[in-house]
């Protein structure tokens, strides 16, 4: 009885072994096998929780509109002499104009009030905006005047001519008239004349179709203004477009500028050689004694603005009254 016993303790001592052997085995292979893949994904997501706690970042600069060159006083504003400018949040006067907030386009044509150097911010306290009280004398340097001139499709260069251009003023008028002819002629009255507009317009947008305008303002002096008044009575006035090249600039060295500045003025027998006058053909014709044609040199006498022609005669004089005395004193 006690042999069996002994017997099934040993058995289960023997089992229980068996399993500690294998046991300590299986865990021993289990910790040399590698970490799953999965497991760095652990890490990472520690590293990603960080982030949402680290600083905002900063909001980007706030763009303020300046000169992109230096504007001088009564200057107009064109697109080329603005530019938007990031500018520190922290300087920023309410007065500037921000991006976003306003288009430049509201400031294109504006004139500026006083001298804006390049750079520094454009408010509307430093430029006079187009339409705006006061803009027109804001355009005019100091002693100008402004006057408006009418001008059509052909006077006024079908529409080619801006605000900021430079023009010479020509007169065409009547200078002699009587019963049988008219005579006209044609002068330039002044010369390199200021437009600040052409009808209500001191700018041309980008891309726009040229508009022909009805009336041009030039800015001209106190008496230039009188002249121009008076011309408008005369006749008719057109405008003729100078260059934007200076003369010192010319290829050939202000030549044709000097030229162009002498007075100038064109008669209408300047243009036509059909019409009498000074240059005109000479005229023949005339009834001779016994029917015949006799032809002689016409001379053109001018006295101011007055003409006569006469023709020298190839004959002997005329006796005025036919005087005499006959043997006895008495007069035949």
């Amino acid at each position: 009885m006690n042999v069996a016993r002994v017997g099934v303790f040993a058995i289960a001592l023997l089992v229980a072994g068996v399993m500690v052997f294998f046991g300590r085995h299986w865990l021993g292979f289990a910790a040399q096998q590698p970490a799953p893949v999965a497991a760095p994904s652990a890490p990472s997501q520690r590293l990603a929780k960080p982030s949402l706690t680290e600083a905002p970042q900063p909001a980007p600069a706030l763009q303020v509109l300046v000169a992109r060159t230096d504007i001088r006083t009564g200057q107009i504003v064109k697109p080329d002499d603005m530019r938007w400018q990031a500018w520190p949040d922290g300087t920023i006067s309410p007065t500037y104009i921000i991006e976003g907030r306003r288009p430049l386009s509201d400031f294109v044509g504006a004139v500026a009030r006083a001298p804006i150097s390049a750079g520094e911010p454009i408010t509307e306290g430093r430029v006079v905006l187009s339409g705006t009280r006061g803009f027109m004398a804001a355009v005019l340097q100091p002693g100008m005047r402004a006057v408006s001139v009418q001008v059509t499709p052909t006077s006024g260069v079908s529409g080619f001519i801006f605000a900021g251009d430079r023009v010479d003023l020509i007169l065409t008028h009547v200078y002699e008239k009587d019963a049988t002819k008219e005579r006209q002629a044609s002068e330039t009255v002044l010369r390199d004349i200021r437009v600040i507009a052409m009808d209500q317009r001191l700018d041309m947008r980008p891309g726009e179709a040229p508009q022909v305008a009805k009336t041009a303002t030039l800015e001209v002096t106190p008496k230039q203004a009188e002249v121009i008044a008076v011309a408008a009575e005369m006749g008719k006035l057109s405008l003729a477009l100078r260059s934007l090249q200076e003369p010192a600039d010319a290829a050939d060295g202000g030549a044709v500028a000097r030229a162009s500045d002498e007075p100038s003025f064109t008669r209408d027998s300047n243009v036509s050689r059909l019409l009498s006058g000074p240059g005109a053909p000479a005229a023949s014709g005339g009834a001779g004694g016994g029917g015949g044609a006799s032809t002689g040199t016409v001379i053109t006498i001018l006295r101011g603005t007055a003409a006569a022609t006469a023709t020298p005669q190839t004959g002997p004089p005329p006796v005025a009254a036919a005087a005499g005395t006959n043997g006895g004193g008495q007069r035949q």
